[in-house]
């Protein structure tokens, strides 16, 4: 009598993950990169494959989403660190004042540089006072996840990520119009 064959596992290690769901991270990447404010100075390919620079060595990936939201979290720092290598180079180094209406653009998808450097500042700030709400921006804004998904990933309600999401997005538009 013949063996069934055993059900393939999930893929764990970051080559194999990045093989199977390649599709959706250059779908990511490309609306990030285009959320940025600059599409035509990073390629889509230069955001992913950056990303995934970062993370090629990880084999400990738990799940689908576990991958997508770390992947997220890194494309945020691949695109905000371009951002700040392009206003050092272009204005000495200095991000400056944001006028209040930047943390509109944010929320709207419009940014700039300055205000993605910005974001990225209020993200670490973020992270530091509530690591899960930082969580919940990274996979909903930067992932694009859905609120199950996300919800799945940390593990809550999807109830619990709608109001999650609402207090982070407050909390950035505040901060960002702070400065």
């Amino acid at each position: 009598m013949p063996r069934e064959a055993e059900p393939p596992s999930e893929p764990r290690s970051s080559d194999a993950m990045m093989a199977a769901l390649y599709d959706d991270l250059r779908r990511i990447a490309h609306r990030e990169r285009w959320n940025a404010g600059q599409p035509a100075t990073m390629q889509t390919t230069v955001v992913l494959h950056e990303s995934y620079l970062k993370l090629h060595n990880r084999s400990d990936w738990k799940s689908r989403e576990h991958f997508l939201g770390t992947v997220a979290l890194t494309m945020r720092h691949v695109l905000v660190d371009a951002a700040r290598a392009r206003m050092t180079a272009k204005r000495g180094g200095d991000a400056g004042m944001l006028p209040l209406d930047a943390a509109d653009a944010v929320a709207a998808g419009e940014v700039d540089d300055q205000a993605l450097v910005r974001l990225g500042e209020a993200m670490r700030a973020l992270a530091e006072l509530d690591p899960q709400l930082a969580r919940v921006v990274d996979c909903r804004y930067f992932a694009g996840m859905s609120d199950a998904e996300t919800a799945k990933l940390m593990g809550v309600s999807d109830r619990t990520i709608r109001r999650w999401w609402i207090q982070a997005r407050a909390w950035i538009h505040s901060e960002i119009a702070a400065d």
